[in-house]
């Protein structure tokens, strides 16, 4: 009797343990060939037709951009101000900040960022960024090759090309933020 009732559920099992050796024989291959390879974790978004991304461990927060109030007669990199956490932040143009470059849409997010001196603050962002593992050996070897804040990293997996932006360098070259508290 219970071989009648268990007839479909080991089958079911024995496709399930399946399909789980399966995964596991694929993933064991994947890290078998990554394990020595150490990543970077980025947080990447587009800007107008590039990628750009940031460290993860620089972000801190995506808020919408409706809570950004205005500030009239500021610098062009300066939007406004946000609340965060209760203190108030400086709202700065990320486009503005890295000479021009033009959003495919409207910014709708804001996202809360380390600037690399422990003071945050926020950069406008058309859309809320996806986590991405970058390998850190291709970021390390672009380094060497870039002097500005932005270093352009090529991944090998898909052959496309990401702007990792070091935010302490952003910050430090003379924008109009870099002696300011919060980027004011």
């Amino acid at each position: 009797m219970t071989t009648s009732n268990r007839g479909p559920e080991a089958a079911q099992d024995d496709e399930v343990r399946m399909l789980l050796d399966e995964r596991a024989s694929r993933l064991r291959g994947r890290s078998d060939g990554n394990a020595d390879e150490t990543v970077l974790m980025v947080a990447e978004f587009p800007l107008g037709e590039e990628r750009y991304a940031i460290p993860l461990e620089s972000l801190r927060a995506a808020l919408p951009l409706r809570l950004v109030t205005p500030v009239p007669l500021s610098s062009p990199h300066v939007i406004g101000v946000l609340r965060y956490q209760g203190s108030v932040l400086a709202a700065l143009s990320l486009a503005a900040m890295l000479g021009g470059h033009g959003w495919r849409q409207d910014p709708a997010v804001h996202l809360v960022v380390d600037r690399g001196d422990g003071e945050l603050c926020a950069l406008d962002c058309e859309a809320i960024p996806r986590p991405l593992s970058m390998p850190t050996a291709a970021v390390e070897a672009a380094r060497t090759h870039s002097e500005g804040p932005v270093t352009e990293v090529l991944l090998a997996s898909n052959r496309q090309i990401i702007h990792l932006i070091d935010l302490p360098r952003l910050f430090a070259r003379g924008t109009g933020t870099g002696g300011a508290r919060n980027g004011g």
